[in-house]
């Protein structure tokens, strides 16, 4: 399969936003051969704002829905996107706990699903793919995203058990067992694991199982091995990691490194993937 002619731009967000907000990527495609994308399943909320067609999710979270800009929230199955030969737009990849404080809305709302960004009660939603399709470059579109960002954060209270448990469940990969995190911070696992979905939108087992996903994911797109990949991310050996593909992204690893990857770049940045910011 031919690849596309792919540009991607990546930056941190503000200082200021990096307890919310995780990465800004830019994408430019021409030329996209890959009729359907699937959108994989991961540990952050997905803001995407396209620059060019609308976004059409034709199956999984959102399935049958479109516009120009939409957040899907966690989700245990891929989402499926048709794609236009042209695309640019903008992936913001966000953290669930304290979600509200940038959205306007509670993780638990988006989970398992994906909604029209006008439907957020946030200022910024109607006018903002507009006013980034207007600035020229990756740098000032980020820059935008910086300003309406911050001018839009409000006040919420978090459950600092969570918080805590979420930063740890990051920085350590999805390796840690649910009942040492409960018992950490002084909590019943049946307790912990109630809060943890009332704040996060999944449990902890769920979203320790999406971490890993995700950085097998990663070290695959970066050019791992898969029996390499899998015991780096946390699994037992490359069929434990390819059970979890199957069920996350409806394909094998083989398979989306065939259909997906040539039209896919390295966008891992270690420090900035797993940082929990602080």
């Amino acid at each position: 399969m031919a690849e596309s002619d792919v540009d991607f731009a990546t930056r941190a967000p503000h200082p200021a936003l990096r307890h919310l907000v995780r990465r800004y990527i830019g994408y430019t495609q021409h030329d996209v051969g890959l009729a359907v994308h699937r959108g994989l399943p991961s540990g952050t909320v997905t803001l995407i704002i396209s620059l060019a067609e609308p976004i059409r999710m034709v199956g999984g979270p959102g399935g049958g829905r479109a516009g120009q800009a939409v957040v899907g929230g966690l989700h245990l199955e891929p989402t499926l996107i048709e794609q236009d030969r042209f695309q640019q737009g903008l992936h913001i990849e966000l953290n669930p706990v304290g979600l509200r404080a940038l959205l306007g809305v509670p993780a638990t709302e988006l989970t398992s699903d994906v909604i029209d960004v006008a439907e957020l009660p946030v200022r910024w939603a109607a006018s903002l793919p507009d006013r980034l399709a207007a600035q020229p470059t990756w740098a000032e579109r980020f820059a935008l995203l910086d300003a309406e960002f911050a001018g839009a954060l409000r006040p919420v209270t978090l459950v600092a058990e969570v918080q805590w448990a979420w930063r740890r469940m990051v920085t350590g990969r999805g390796a840690q067992q649910v009942n040492d995190l409960a018992d950490e911070v002084g909590w019943s696992r049946r307790h912990f694991t109630s809060r943890f979905a009332r704040e996060v939108g999944l449990g902890p087992k769920q979203v320790s199982r999406l971490i890993r996903f995700e950085r097998g994911a990663s070290l695959i797109r970066a050019g791992q091995p898969l029996a390499e990949a899998a015991i780096t991310a946390g699994y037992y050996d490359q069929a434990h990691m390819t059970n979890e593909w199957r069920s996350f992204a409806g394909c094998t690893p083989a398979t989306w490194v065939r259909e997906e990857l040539p039209f896919l770049q390295d966008l891992s940045d270690e420090d900035s993937a797993q940082s929990p910011h602080d």
